[in-house]
C-alpha cells in the first residue's frame, strides 16, 4: 500500500510541477519572451516582403493570387498589431509601475505569457508562408471578340443554321464544322454568334476565335498561336514556331474541350504548324468560315458544313426598313423600296450600305439608287456578288464631299484594315494634303476623326469601341477597285503584280501604290504621277534599290514597314516634295535624314531600331509631327535638335531610353534638354516617360499642351501607342521610388504636394491620373498640410492600383473645387483603404458616372460617416438625389464590405448599414441591375433595388455575409 501511495504521489506531483514549473518561467523568462517575440516577428516580417514581392510580380504579369496566400498576407498584418499591442500594453504597465522601480507581478505574468504564446504563433504562421512559389495561377480573361456594338439579327434563316451549327459541335463524332457563302453574306457574324453561345453557355472550357483573312504566313501563324495562348492563359518561352506549336499541342490536350474557331480563310492552312490537335483530341473543335467552299475542302474534309446563303425576301425587307427607316411604308417611298430590296438580292451587306445610304434622302435619290442597282458595274470582280459591288459604289459615290471619298480610298489601301490606326490615317491625309480649311495637326485628328465616324454610320466602316477602325473585306475589295479605276491606285498583295502594271503608261498616270507582304522590288518605278506609297516587306533583310525612288519625284507620302534602312537609298534624296515620311519597324541605327526634305512636316520612326537622331534633322523648318514611339534603343538625340523644328505641334516619345541632360548641369551637353521642349512656341501634344523625375523641368506642362502622356516612374513603357487621340492631360505614376527621385519623395507623402513640388502649375490642369505601385503615398489629395490651390479641381478619371500603404483618398477637408469634374474612379489592390469617400463629399460628385472597386482587402464601405459635416450630410441626404450621372458600379472581391454607405442613427458612434441602395437613393430610371454571382452577395445587396446601368457586384462576400 506504502508503495502505491507513493506511486500515486509522484504522478500527482508530475501532472503539478510541470504547470507550475511552466508559469514560473514566465516570471523568470520575461525579457526573453519579449527579445523572442520581436525576433519572430522580424523573421515573418522579412518572409512577408518576399511574399509581397513575387505576388507584386505575378499580379504585374496579370495573375491571380491564390486566396490561400492572401490570407496569409492579412494574417501576417493582424499578427503584427497584434505584437505592437503586446508591447504597447506592457510598455503602458511598466510607466504605471513607479517607473519600473516597483513591478506588477501579475500583469508581468500575464504580458510575458502573452509574449510567449504569440511568439509561438508567429513562428507556426512564418512556417505556412513557405509557399514553394506557387502562390499564383493563370487566369483566362473575359473574352471581348463576340462583343458587338450592335446586337445580333436573329433571322430565321441564321438562327435554324446557329442552331444546327451548336448542336454539330456538340456531337462526339464531329470535331471540325465548315460554314462558307460569298463575301458580305454575314459568315463572321454568325461564326461571332456561334462563339458567344459557346462560351455563354459553358459548351467548352476554351472559345478561341481569330480572323485568319487573306494571308496566311509566319506572322499570321503566330498571331493564332498567341491568341489560343492568351485564352489559355500561357505564356511562351519559345522563340521558334515549332516550339510554340508543341507548347499549344501539349496544353490544349490537356483541356476536356475547347472551341477554336477561325473566320475567313483564303487558303490552305496547316493546323499541325498552329499546335491544334486536330483529329488527336476529341474535345477540340474547329469551326471554319471562307467565302470558298473549295478552300474549305483544301484545308480539311469536314464531316459537317453549312452554306450560309442569302436573305429571304421577308428577312430582307426587315433589315432595310430598319436601316433606312419608317419612310419605307410610305406611299412615295414603298414601290420603291421594295424595288431597291429585291434588287439586292438578299445580301445582307449590300442591304445595310444602300439602306444607310438612303436613309433621310429625296425620292429621287431612291430612284437614282434603283437605276445604279439595275445597271451595276460591268468590271469583272471575282468574289463579290455585282449587286454588292453596285450597293457599295452607290454608298460611296453617295459620300457628301470628295476628302471624305478620298478619305473612304485611303482606308482601302491600309496595311492592316481589320484593325488600322486612326493615327496612321492621319499621316496620310496631312500628308496628301486631302483636308483643306486645316491649320493645326489638333484639326486635322479631329477631321479624321469625324470622318471615320461618318463613314461608320454609312456602313462603309465597321462599328468600333476603339482608337483603330476596320472594313469589311468586301468594302475593301470593292474600294480598292473603285480606287484602281478612278484614282490609278494600285494594291499588290503577296507579290501577285496585276496585268495593268505590265503597261507602262498605266504605271504613268498611276497615283497611289500600296504593296503589302512584297518579296521584291524592281530597280526602279517610273511613276511621275505617284503621291502615295506604301510598302511592307516579308523579311527584315530586305533592301530597297538605290534608283528605286529616282522617277517618282512627286510622291508625298512614304511608308515602309520591316526595311533595313542602315544603309538608306541614295533616290530618297530626290524626294523634294515628300511631306510624310514614315519608317516603322525598320533597322536603321543612326536615323539620318536627308536636308533636301525640306517640305516634311510628318516623320515618324514608329518601333525602328534606332540608336540616335542624326544633327541634320534640326534642319527640317516645316516639320509639325515627330514620332519616336517604341524607339527603346534610342537614347541619344543631339543639343538643340528639337529646339530647332520650331514648327513642331505634336511630340511622341513613349517608351524610349533618351538620356536627357539637365540644361546649365554641363558645359557642353552630349544629349538633349527636356527645356528645348519648352521653347517650342506651337506644341500642343505631347507624349514622354522619364524615370528620374529632378530632369523635368518647370513649365513644361504649360496650358498650351491640350494634350500629354506624362509617365513618371521606373517603369511605364506599356502606356504608348499609335494615337493621342483620346488623350487628354494623363499623368501616370508607375513604381516611383526614392532612389529615382531622391529628396522630392518622403517616406509619407501625398499626391497632390507632389506634384506641387514638381511642377503646380503644369499639373493644376490634369483630366487623368493614375497612379501604380507606389508605397510612398499614403493620401492621394492631402488637405492637413496647408496648400493654396484646389488640387484636381479639373481631374475626370482616377485610377489607383497596388497602393498597399494608400489610406485615404484625400485627408482633411476636401478643397471646395477639387474633384468636382470626376467622373470615373477606379481602385484596386489597396489593402489600407477602407472607404473612398465621406458624405461631405457626395455634393461635390454629381458628375461621377462610373465606380469601380476590387480586391481591396479591408474595403468597408465606399462612402463613410467621418465628419460632424458628414453627419449633418446624413440628415438631408434623403432630400438630393446626388448621383444623376452614376451609370455603373463594379464590386469584385472585397471580402470585408458590409456597405455602399453607413448611416448614423444616434449621437453616439452607432451605425447601421442600410440596403445598398434605399428607397429614397434611387438611381436614375434609365439603369437597370446586372450582378453575377448572386449566392455570393450580402444581404445589403439582395435587399436593393438599384438600377444604374451596369451594377456588377461580383465575389464580394465572404463566410460573413452567409
Amino acid at each position: 500500500m506504502a508503495e502505491i501511495g507513493v506511486s500515486v504521489a509522484a504522478k500527482v506531483a508530475e501532472y503539478l510541477v510541470g504547470p507550475v514549473r511552466d508559469g514560473l518561467s514566465y516570471f523568470w523568462k520575461y525579457k526573453s519572451n519579449f527579445k523572442n517575440l520581436e525576433n519572430e516577428v522580424q523573421k515573418i516580417q522579412v518572409r512577408r516582403e518576399v511574399v509581397q514581392h513575387q505576388v507584386d510580380e505575378s499580379r504585374r504579369k496579370g495573375e491571380d493570387i491564390e486566396q490561400h496566400v492572401d490570407d496569409w498576407l492579412e494574417r501576417v498584418k493582424d499578427i503584427i498589431d497584434e505584437k505592437s499591442e503586446i508591447f504597447r500594453e506592457n510598455e503602458q504597465a511598466n510607466m504605471r509601475c513607479f517607473k519600473r522601480l516597483c513591478p506588477n507581478l501579475k500583469k508581468q505574468y500575464q504580458h510575458s505569457k502573452k509574449a510567449a504564446t504569440k511568439a509561438k504563433d508567429v513562428a507556426q504562421l512564418h512556417e505556412q508562408g513557405k509557399f514553394d512559389n506557387k502562390i499564383s495561377y493563370n487566369t483566362i480573361p473575359e473574352e471581348i471578340w463576340h462583343t458587338s456594338i450592335k446586337p445580333y439579327e436573329d433571322f430565321e434563316s441564321r438562327m435554324s443554321i446557329l442552331k444546327d451549327i451548336l448542336t454539330a459541335l456538340t456531337s462526339a463524332d464531329v470535331n471540325t464544322v465548315e460554314v462558307y457563302g460569298m463575301g458580305g453574306i454575314g459568315k463572321t457574324t454568325l461564326a461571332r454568334e456561334v462563339g458567344r453561345q459557346a462560351e455563354k453557355n459553358k459548351l467548352y472550357d476554351v472559345v478561341v476565335f481569330e480572323e485568319v483573312s487573306q494571308r496566311i504566313d509566319d506572322e499570321k501563324i503566330k498571331n493564332i498561336q498567341y491568341a489560343i495562348a492568351d485564352k489559355l492563359g500561357l505564356v511562351f518561352k519559345e522563340e521558334s514556331e515549332s516550339g510554340r506549336a508543341r507548347k499549344l499541342h501539349k496544353e490544349m490536350m490537356k483541356l476536356k474541350s475547347i472551341l477554336v474557331v477561325l473566320d475567313n480563310i483564303w487558303g490552305s492552312l496547316d493546323f499541325q504548324k498552329v499546335g491544334i490537335p486536330c483529329g488527336d483530341h476529341r474535345g477540340c473543335k474547329l469551326l471554319l468560315t471562307a467565302s470558298s467552299r473549295q478552300v474549305l475542302l483544301d484545308n480539311m474534309e469536314s464531316q459537317v458544313n453549312f452554306l450560309v446563303g442569302v436573305l429571304n425576301y421577308k428577312e430582307a425587307w426587315n433589315l432595310f426598313k430598319k436601316t433606312a427607316g419608317a419612310c419605307v411604308e410610305e406611299p412615295n417611298f414603298q414601290s420603291l423600296a421594295t424595288d431597291i430590296v429585291q434588287a439586292c438580292r438578299g445580301v445582307p451587306i449590300a442591304i445595310v450600305t444602300i439602306a444607310k445610304a438612303l436613309r433621310n434622302k429625296h425620292v429621287c435619290e431612291w430612284n437614282n439608287a434603283l437605276q445604279e442597282l439595275r445597271c451595276p458595274s460591268t468590271r469583272n470582280f471575282e468574289g463579290v456578288a455585282r449587286e454588292t459591288y453596285s450597293s457599295i459604289e452607290f454608298s460611296y459615290k453617295q459620300l457628301k464631299n470628295e476628302e471624305l471619298k478620298s478619305t473612304f480610298l485611303i482606308c482601302s489601301m491600309m496595311g492592316n484594315t481589320h484593325d488600322a490606326s486612326l493615327g496612321d490615317l492621319l499621316k496620310y491625309c496631312m500628308g496628301l494634303g486631302i483636308f483643306k480649311s486645316i491649320n493645326t495637326v489638333e484639326e486635322a485628328r479631329n477631321r479624321v476623326s469625324t470622318f471615320v465616324q461618318k463613314l461608320e454610320s454609312s456602313s462603309l466602316l465597321l462599328d468600333t469601341n476603339n482608337e483603330s477602325f476596320s472594313m469589311h473585306d468586301v468594302v475593301r475589295d470593292v474600294a480598292r477597285s473603285i480606287a484602281c479605276r478612278d484614282q490609278h491606285a494600285f494594291t499588290v498583295t503577296d507579290n501577285v503584280v496585276p496585268r495593268d502594271w505590265v503597261d507602262k503608261d498605266t504605271l504613268k498616270n498611276c497615283t497611289a501604290i500600296s504593296l503589302h507582304n512584297i518579296s521584291e522590288l524592281p530597280n526602279d518605278l517610273e511613276c511621275p504621277q505617284l503621291k502615295f506609297f506604301y510598302m511592307k516587306a516579308t523579311h527584315h533583310s530586305f533592301k530597297i534599290p538605290d534608283n528605286f525612288f529616282s522617277k517618282m519625284l512627286e510622291l508625298r507620302v512614304l511608308h515602309i514597314i520591316g526595311v533595313d534602312l542602315l544603309s538608306s537609298p541614295a533616290s530618297l534624296c530626290l524626294l523634294v516634295n515628300l511631306q510624310t515620311l514614315y519608317l516603322e519597324r525598320c533597322k536603321l541605327g543612326i536615323a539620318t535624314i536627308d536636308g533636301g526634305l525640306k517640305k516634311l512636316e510628318v516623320l515618324s520612326f514608329y518601333s525602328s531600331n534606332i540608336v540616335q537622331l542624326a544633327a541634320e534633322i534640326g534642319s527640317l523648318s516645316q516639320l509639325r509631327l515627330l514620332d519616336l514611339t517604341n524607339c527603346s534603343e534610342l537614347t541619344v538625340i543631339p543639343p538643340y535638335v528639337l529646339s530647332s523644328l520650331t514648327q513642331l505641334e505634336e511630340v511622341c516619345m513613349g517608351n524610349t531610353s533618351i538620356k536627357w541632360e539637365v540644361e546649365g548641369l554641363y558645359v557642353q551637353r552630349s544629349n538633349a534638354s527636356l527645356d528645348e521642349l519648352k521653347r517650342l512656341p506651337r506644341l500642343t501634344a505631347l507624349e514622354l516617360h522619364i524615370g528620374d523625375v529632378k530632369i523635368l523641368p518647370k513649365g513644361l506642362l504649360s496650358e498650351k499642351l491640350k494634350k500629354y502622356i506624362l509617365v513618371i516612374g521606373d517603369e511605364g513603357h506599356g502606356w504608348f501607342n499609335h494615337t493621342t487621340n483620346d488623350i487628354s492631360r494623363t499623368l501616370i505614376l508607375e513604381r516611383i521610388t526614392s532612389t529615382c527621385f531622391g529628396d522630392v519623395v518622403a517616406e509619407r507623402q501625398s499626391v497632390n504636394n507632389f506634384l506641387h513640388v514638381l511642377d503646380r502649375e503644369g499639373f493644376s490642369e490634369l483630366k487623368h491620373l493614375r497612379v501604380n505601385y507606389n508605397p510612398c503615398f499614403f493620401c492621394i489629395a492631402d488637405f492637413v498640410e496647408s496648400v493654396s490651390w484646389d488640387p484636381f479641381s479639373l481631374l475626370e478619371s482616377l485610377v489607383l492600383s497596388h497602393l498597399f500603404n494608400l489610406e485615404k483618398v484625400y485627408n482633411g477637408q476636401l478643397g471646395a473645387e477639387s474633384f468636382h469634374h470626376l467622373r470615373i474612379i477606379k481602385v484596386e489592390y489597396c489593402d489600407e483603404l477602407k472607404n473612398i469617400f465621406s458624405f461631405s463629399t457626395v455634393g461635390g460628385l454629381q458628375k461621377l458616372q462610373e465606380i469601380e472597386v476590387s480586391c481591396c482587402a479591408n474595403m468597408k464601405e465606399i462612402f463613410a460617416i467621418g465628419s460632424e459635416e458628414d453627419i449633418i450630410n446624413n440628415e438631408v441626404i434623403d432630400e438630393i438625389n446626388y448621383f444623376n450621372e452614376l451609370r455603373s458600379i463594379t464590386l469584385i472581391r472585397l471580402p470585408r464590405l458590409i456597405s455602399f454607405c453607413s448611416r448614423l442613427i444616434s449621437e453616439g458612434e452607432v451605425y447601421t448599414h442600410t440596403p445598398f441602395f434605399n428607397e429614397k437613393e434611387t438611381m436614375p430610371p434609365s439603369c437597370n441591375f446586372e450582378g453575377r454571382r448572386h449566392d455570393l452577395l450580402p444581404s445589403f445587396l439582395m435587399e436593393a433595388k438599384p438600377s444604374p446601368s451596369s451594377l456588377m457586384v461580383e465575389a464580394i462576400a465572404s463566410t460573413s455575409f452567409c
